[in-house]
């Protein structure tokens, strides 16, 4: 490992930035595929539980800016992925909801992420994996 690599390696914020971009290039091939971006398959990630997300909570949880994330699910809407329904319970508001062509994508791409966590979990072993994923959560549970 060159010295610049190893330095840089050391920042929690670069490492983790770095396996998000591997599990990102692995999963690339599903997505071409598809021609669903990375964005797009986050997007559907958050959605597949079938349930509603406003816009605002969709981008903060998405990593996303306001802006970005209403050109991407504008792109979704297009692609017949996403849909827009008025919220029962406030009809002024609006929520984005997975589609049924949405929803195949997802489980068809969930497959090959699935495969990878589980080459992963093979290498490093599953109780690695559940601390890895607690730590995670942790960090991000964190105020």
């Amino acid at each position: 490992m060159s010295k610049r690599k190893h330095n840089a390696a050391q920042y929690l914020d670069y490492m983790l930035a770095a396996a998000s971009d591997r599990v990102g290039r692995r999963l690339a091939p599903e997505l071409e595929k598809r021609g669903v971006p990375l964005d797009c398959w986050r997007i559907l990630n958050l959605l597949a539980t079938g349930e509603g997300w406003a816009m605002g909570e969709l981008a903060d949880a998405g990593l996303l800016s306001l802006p970005t994330a209403t050109r991407i699910i504008d792109r979704m809407v297009s692609d017949a992925l996403v849909y827009r329904a008025p919220d029962h319970e406030d009809r002024r508001k609006v929520l984005i909801f997975i589609s049924d062509k949405g929803l195949r994508v997802w489980i068809e791409v969930k497959r090959a992420a699935d495969r990878y966590q589980e080459e992963i979990v093979d290498q490093f072993g599953n109780v690695w994996m559940r601390e890895l994923l607690h730590k995670l959560e942790t960090l991000l549970d964190e105020k």
